[in-house]
């Protein structure tokens, strides 16, 4: 870069020199990468918990998901940014409210520690995630879109390998579906173009968790399995134990 410096600014006086090296250090800024490392204040969802176990399988790619945009323009810059860590951590938070009981299924090792104790296995990813960045302007709302897809499958059919990864057959789920989510930055007021795209993606997977809270046990699949297989509610042991008395 010094050596740039020189070559623009050689033969031009001291004035000149400094708003040369100014307009170089700027076109560099404009033209790095805007990097956005997600984090935000999840708390747990305020519902009656269901009376399941359920292991959750984060693979490498949802738990390291990230989004690069290429910059278009010259004016414009490159966009990292990192979802991952906030996406394990916001999922975690949400089904440990919803689900009596969470377990993480890593590896062979994990797997084996909670055979004959899990429901099911549910396995989230990232299948699209679109957002819009307001260019040459001052307004700084910004806009994300986000889909993901579940899968569910009985813990007898996650294996183990030799090398301690999973393998799922994927014949084998009995459930699996997609639901949308959408976070816009509530306020143009906000110090940072960063900020601004970390706060929608928050609020995004907020709506994410709205979403999956309330349509989980409406997923046609997910209803029948549950209307199956789930052990009755207490109350209705009472009553059915009370009907044997009699």
């Amino acid at each position: 870069m010094a050596r740039l410096l020189d070559l623009i600014t050689s033969g031009l006086s001291k004035y000149q020199r400094a708003l040369g090296a100014l307009g170089v250090a700027l076109l560099f800024t404009a033209c790095g990468a805007r990097e956005v490392v997600v984090q935000g204040n999840f708390p747990k969802p305020l519902m009656d918990p269901l009376p399941l176990t359920v292991a959750v399988i984060y693979t490498d790619e949802f738990a390291q998901h990230e989004i690069f945009d290429e910059a278009a323009g010259r004016a414009e810059s490159d966009w990292l940014v990192k979802t991952g860590d906030a996406q394990v951590e916001f999922w975690n938070t949400l089904f440990n409210g919803m689900f009596e009981s969470v377990v993480q299924i890593k590896d062979s090792e994990s797997l084996a520690a909670h055979q004959n104790t899990v429901d099911a296995v549910i396995i989230p990813a990232v299948a699209d995630l679109q957002y819009t960045i307001p260019l040459h302007t001052n307004v700084k709302i910004y806009e994300i879109w986000m889909k993901y897809r579940f899968k569910m499958v009985a813990l007898e059919d996650v294996h183990g390998n030799e090398n301690g990864d999973l393998s799922i057959n994927p014949d084998r789920y009995f459930a699996d579906w997609t639901l949308t989510a959408y976070g816009k930055t509530p306020t143009a007021f906000l110090q940072s173009d960063e900020e601004a795209v970390n706060l929608a993606a928050v609020v995004a997977l907020r709506d994410a968790g709205a979403n999956f809270a309330t349509s989980f046990s409406r997923v046609p699949d997910i209803a029948t399995w549950m209307s199956e297989g789930l052990p009755p509610a207490p109350n209705e042991e009472a009553e059915r134990a009370g009907a044997t008395d009699d």
